[in-house]
């Protein structure tokens, strides 16, 4: 049988290959025993749900079968939702945990299964481990022999409408008709994902682009990076009169957004928007925690405002962690997973575009003016990514390059010094870096690089590539 490994956000297969029906009931075996033996006494209960993936219906009935034959009771999502829809659902009726079969911005032919505390966040790494442990090398459960009907007669499994009470909990957290009658126009990309109907609920005046149902995600990966987004940033431009853009990734736990000339405001803008919004205007306080790939910015502003800073290891899991134990106004990271002091601790790419479409509505001022008065205390920057599709032997080669020192100069740039917390990050000054790091997600060598300008990211990226390759193959 295939050997299930979490990643830094749950696991993830091809569908029919690895992420079979079998391979699901494996794991959510597992994940129904370690529930049931944490849960001891009390009774135990789960929330599933689904995105718009091949067959996510099918893996999560799947895996509500095999908790409700584990005696856990289940509450499973009528339709396809998002991640924080999820999240939201288990921390709303009290349940131990929540499961969540999607593959979030991986390619189509993907799925996945992200597991959620009773917190409503992410399973910190020492409890998906001890699941790990327990997943059995074959299904000792006959699957036929369990029947949906049966456990629906028993009210182990009930069916909810987690949409509905997503938007219920949005509208009394936000006020929609300010936004409506405010004079900005709003675009909203689901990328073909879970977040497709939640946004005309919301704001029924709403542009909407890619909100309908397609397997392939038109044939481009559902993560919300430009260049993945070219389709939305031109509608934005053609339109002449839309304010803003707001995209998410397939389960819209990520976001990314567009000003009103179709530029691309990435997630270092975001966290940066959000940090000046719920402090400066808001009169929130807390600690920010962000991922070690993040932009050096964060400092800049939260020193500004007295604000503490905490850099982690990459994964949301590293920032909820924390969110749990201590007073935290922002959690973010580089890949566009934001949570804030005003919500769960989880990502949730509409609810940050709301608080940004909120935070420009109750100011008057364009996205763009909004983040002219960030950069006037932080100076303006560049951020880019490079994902390298190179073999396993390649990337450790590259990697124990890294670990030994032998990099000290790339280009014309001198590395000072260098950050180890999860990959490597060399720094050439203050606030102009490059990072090398394996994904936990897919098969890739990930260089990041920030800089004054986008040439000089760029300029950064295309040396190192020249520099890490001709150096493995010394």
């Amino acid at each position: 049988m295939d050997n299930i490994r979490f990643g830094t956000d749950g696991w993830r297969a091809v569908i029919a290959d690895g992420f079979t029906v079998g391979n699901v009931a494996r794991i959510s075996r597992a994940s129904a025993r370690w529930l049931v033996n944490k849960e001891k006494e009390k009774e135990a209960s789960v929330v599933i749900g689904y995105d718009t993936r091949f067959g996510g219906k099918m893996f999560a009935e799947t895996t509500a079968k095999i908790f409700a034959h584990n005696g856990v009771k289940v509450f499973l999502a009528d339709n396809f939702v998002t991640t924080p829809m999820v999240s939201l659902g288990v921390v709303g009726r009290g349940a131990s945990m929540g499961i969540v079969i999607t593959a979030s911005h991986n390619q189509y032919h993907f799925n996945g299964f992200k597991v959620k505390g009773s917190f409503g966040g992410p399973l910190p790494e020492s409890d998906t481990r001890t699941i790990e442990s327990m997943i059995p090398e074959v299904n000792e459960i006959h699957l036929e022999s369990l029947h949906f009907d049966e456990y629906l007669a028993k009210g182990l499994i009930t069916r909810v409408n987690l949409e509905d009470e997503y938007v219920e909990h949005v509208k009394s957290n936000f006020d929609l008709n300010e936004m409506q009658s405010s004079g900005f126009v709003f675009a909203f990309d689901a990328m073909y994902g879970a977040g497709q109907r939640v946004m005309s609920g919301l704001l029924p005046g709403v542009h909407l682009v890619n909100c309908k149902m397609d397997y392939s995600f038109g044939g481009i990966s559902p993560e919300p990076l430009d260049r993945n987004l070219k389709e939305f940033s031109s509608y934005i431009r053609r339109s002449g009169d839309i304010d803003c853009g707001l995209a998410v990734d397939g389960d819209a736990d990520r976001i990314a957004m567009y000003d009103r000339f179709g530029n691309y405001i990435d997630s270092h803008n975001i966290m940066l928007l959000l940090i000046q919004y719920l402090h400066k205007y808001k009169g929130y306080t807390g600690k920010v925690v962000t991922g070690f790939s993040s932009t050096a910015k964060i400092e800049k502003l939260c020193g500004y405002y007295g604000l503490e800073v905490q850099r982690v290891r990459i994964g949301f899991k590293e920032i909820c962690g924390v969110m749990l134990k201590e007073k935290v106004l922002l959690g973010g990271e580089e890949s566009g997973g934001i949570g804030v002091i005003s919500h769960i601790p989880e990502r949730d790419g509409i609810w940050m575009g709301l608080l940004i479409w909120q935070f420009m509505v109750e100011t008057g001022r364009s996205l763009r003016e909004l983040l002219d008065e960030v950069y006037s205390i932080t100076g303006t920057f560049a951020f880019e990514r490079s994902d390298l599709q190179i073999d396993k032997k390649l990337k450790s080669t590259i990697i124990e390059k890294c670990r030994s020192g032998n990099f000290t100069r790339f280009g014309n740039r001198n590395v000072i010094r260098v950050d180890d917390l999860d990959g490597y990050k060399f720094f050439f000054g203050d606030e102009e870096w490059l990072m090398i790091r394996t994904s936990g997600t897919e098969p890739v060598l990930r260089t990041y690089a920030e800089a004054a300008n986008r040439d000089s990211a760029l300029e950064i990226l295309s040396d190192a590539e020249e520099v890490i390759l001709s150096s493995a193959n010394d």
